[in-house]
């Protein structure tokens, strides 16, 4: 796909080894995979637009390329309710990124409290392998994961999600509906298939991918490039 080859060239010909999360993102949507409602700015006009235009609550972040662990620099602000609130988020993440890419992500808030983790790694011998899991702080903790070498059938999706220990939490529980099983299944297809036309790619991490109502949508994102010559 011209559109995402040309994301990756545009890192790989200013040296970098990650995408942001805001091209993270871009690159997922170009396979239709569901993302946040989003604009990045960089300075206070563009901000308040972007407030009201995606309207509130709103998450607020840190964006650019050499960020890939917001939440443990203190980057990210969730629940902004308010006008009042948003100047004064924007007025200490800015400070925060003095010296650095002064850009923020300004982004619609997603209900939901199941959080799911997807994944693609390129292993050396078996080449892009997708995962599935349960996501949010429980990736690490519980590594309830599942595995597949790209690319995917449908059955190998149904099989991932059927395989993971906590695959109750797709189920109707608490006055929670069902997760839309087809449409989570689509995107570990098209995971395995970002894997499969974009040599450059070295990791993907959708994490976490929240079940907003029953949809499936990815909150936040993390592409990881290998160097210029693994690009085909």
């Amino acid at each position: 796909m011209k559109e995402a080859q040309a994301i990756i060239d545009k890192a790989l010909g200013e040296g970098r080894t990650s995408l942001s999360e805001y091209e993270s993102k871009d690159l997922l949507r170009l396979y239709g995979i569901p993302v946040t409602r989003e604009v990045l700015v960089e300075d206070r006009k563009q901000f308040l637009k972007a407030a009201t235009d995606i309207g509130y609550p709103l998450v607020i972040k840190g964006c650019s390329p050499d960020l890939t662990h917001k939440t443990e620099r203190n980057l990210v602000r969730v629940d902004i309710r308010n006008a009042e609130e948003a100047g004064a988020a924007f007025e200490d993440l800015m400070s925060r990124l003095e010296g650095e890419t002064r850009t923020l992500l300004v982004q619609e808030m997603v209900r939901g409290s199941r959080e799911l983790v997807v994944g693609m790694t390129r292993d050396p011998q078996f080449g892009p392998c997708v995962m599935f899991g349960l996501g949010g702080i429980y990736t690490e903790i519980l590594r309830d994961v599942s595995f597949r070498v790209a690319p995917l059938e449908q059955r190998d999706a149904v099989q991932m999600t059927q395989e993971i220990r906590g695959r109750k939490i797709l189920e109707a529980f608490r006055g929670m509906p069902a997760a839309d099983k087809e449409m989570l299944c689509q995107i570990l297809i098209k995971v395995g298939e970002i894997g499969l036309e974009n040599g450059a790619i070295k990791e993907i991490d959708i994490n976490p991918l929240i079940l907003s109502g029953n949809k499936p949508v990815a909150v936040d994102a993390l592409v990881v490039l290998s160097d210029a010559s693994a690009s085909s």
